[in-house]
């Protein structure tokens, strides 16, 4: 995903009311002030830094939610084994947190 510029100044002043167009502020109707082009900029590399560091967090959701885990647990209490814990541990170790 690559942060656009509406979603860095929705960050820096929520619920503001303005108007975006080509990736740049064309009508300011907020009582806050505007953000600077430079406090824009910096907002959309910290934002977009923000999201690349979860990349490991979404892939592990996606394998995660994969799993039939109810019935992996059900069955290592039923037989002893660590099947789930083992899934998931493998599911960690292949992505890693940074």
């Amino acid at each position: 995903m690559n942060i656009d510029v509406r979603s860095a100044v929705n960050s820096l002043v929520p619920n503001n009311k303005s108007h975006i167009e080509n990736e740049k502020i064309t009508l300011w109707e907020s009582v806050e002030t505007q953000p600077t082009e430079a406090e824009i900029d910096a907002e959309v590399i910290r934002l977009q830094a923000e999201w690349d560091a979860q990349q490991y967090a979404r892939n592990r959701r996606a394998e995660y939610d994969a799993l039939n885990q109810f019935e992996l647990i059900s069955d290592d209490a039923n037989n002893g084994t660590t099947t789930h814990i083992d899934a998931v541990n493998a599911i960690k170790t292949k992505y890693p947190k940074p």
